[in-house]
Order: structure tokens, then C-alpha cells, then sequence
């Protein structure tokens, strides 16, 4: 299971109206079918998307299926997670983390 079953899914197309048009901040998880550590922190991706619910969203999107907005913001390692508020990237990790530590980082953003 990666966090694509459980998070709203992005592509080039839709990148713009959904995360960087966003009235909140947005968390992007890019990853790919490939990449074992992407799939680590899916979970843990899914159920902080819960947690932080009406404050902070969460999507994901496939680096291999959407290679635009992957080179677009420099996506060099997966996975890459970067948080947009009012378009612009206000924070990043790389790397699979535990879930304190995304919750930690990654709620320092949210609304």
C-alpha cells in the first residue's frame, strides 16, 4: 500500500489548481512504485493526514508518471516531501523519517 490509496492524488495537470491555488498548507509526497522507503512512510503520511485534518492537506504524486512538476521544484531524492503555502515551497524532507518526526516537521505548517 503506498499513501496514493489513501491521499488525494496529483499529476502535472492538476498540480496548480489543487496545491499551489490551495487556501491551506499542502504537504506533497513525491514517490514512485520503485522506491521502498516511499512506501514506509505512506502510512504514516495517510494517518498524519488524519490528524492534521482542516489544517494541513496532504497529496501525493508519482515521480515517474509526472516528470514536470518532479524537475519543476528539483525532486533529485525520493521520497521528497514539500509543504506549499500560497504557492510558494515553505518546507522539505528527504528521506523516509518516523512518524514522530514528520509529525513534528511537518505540523510546525500547519494552519
Amino acid at each position: 500500500m503506498h499513501a496514493t490509496d489513501l491521499l488525494v492524488t496529483v499529476t502535472d495537470e492538476t498540480f496548480a489548481a489543487t496545491v499551489l491555488a490551495a487556501d491551506r498548507p499542502v504537504v506533497v509526497d513525491f514517490w514512485a512504485e520503485w522506491c521502498p522507503p516511499c512506501r514506509k512512510i505512506s502510512v504514516s503520511l495517510a494517518e498524519l493526514a488524519e490528524e492534521f485534518d482542516g489544517r494541513l492537506d496532504f497529496v501525493a504524486l508519482n515521480s515517474d508518471d509526472n516528470p514536470r512538476t518532479t524537475r519543476d521544484y528539483g525532486v533529485m531524492s525520493l521520497p521528497t516531501l514539500l509543504v506549499f503555502r500560497g504557492g510558494e515551497v515553505v518546507g522539505s524532507l528527504v528521506g523516509a523519517r518516523p512518524k514522530g518526526y514528520l509529525r513534528d516537521k511537518l505540523g510546525a505548517h500547519a494552519a
